[in-house]
């Protein structure tokens, strides 16, 4: 099966950094209660405050659990009123990992 990699980089105002949190932390409280498979996700936050990566490894074409989250819908959706720099998705081939998204 074919393993997607990708990162999402963005920047939110700073007095939307919070609101922002909170509805990516609500996206992995659904991820706990529904344990997708076929998905590694990760939310990290820079030292700055408001930039934020996201990191989506998912097995097979086209087949993201995370689209399928009420949660996840609702953080895309409003994400955009949330930025000062706009999201940037980048397709990642992965050259080497070292524990980093092996099971």
């Amino acid at each position: 099966m074919t393993r997607q990699v990708a990162m999402v980089r963005y920047k939110v105002h700073a007095d939307r950094a919070a609101e922002n949190e909170t509805a990516i932390r609500r996206v992995f409280e659904q991820l706990a209660r529904e344990q997708p498979s076929g998905l590694r996700y990760g939310a990290f936050k820079s030292s700055d405050g408001q930039t934020f990566i996201h990191f989506v490894v998912t097995e097979g074409q086209d087949n993201n659990p995370l689209n399928k989250l009420d949660a996840f819908q609702a953080f895309t959706a409003g994400v955009r009123s949330r930025c000062e720099e706009m999201p940037v998705r980048v397709e990642l081939a992965e050259v080497g990992s070292f524990h980093l998204i092996d099971a």
